[in-house]
């Protein structure tokens, strides 16, 4: 037989729920906020931003550093400029990109840091 845990008891529940409940931002907000995270769930959207961290790039660079062809990165770049994490300017012919603003970068050195710090508990 599994034991289950205690269920709170109704004279707690409310005491703190209502603040926490209200202190969240709107459903849209949550689904917007869900829709930009999703951009860095894939491995070679996250290679480029990383990349994009180091410096502006344009498209045949990028296929370069991840070993993709020109428009598999062009492909995933327009999923990244959707979710306005990159930016672009025009040279002429070329098409140079970057990381939108310091907040992308941010992110990214934030989570970073975090597996960092988790790899280093587990040690």
């Amino acid at each position: 037989m599994v034991k289950r845990s205690p269920v709170c008891k109704e004279e707690n529940v409310g005491e703190y729920i209502e603040d926490v409940k209200l202190s969240l931002p709107q459903d849209e907000n949550i689904i917007e906020l869900s829709d930009f995270l999703e951009a860095f769930s894939d491995y070679t959207r996250l290679k480029i931003l990383l990349a994009l961290s180091k410096q502006e790039l344009c498209t045949c660079d990028l296929s370069e550093i991840t070993g993709l062809s020109a428009s598999a990165i062009s492909h995933q770049l327009r999923v990244l400029r959707d979710k306005k994490l990159v930016k672009y300017r025009r040279t002429g012919r070329n098409v140079y990109y970057s990381l939108d603003d310091e907040h992308v970068a941010a992110i990214l050195n934030i989570a970073l840091e975090h597996i960092g710090e988790r790899r280093r508990l587990r040690v």
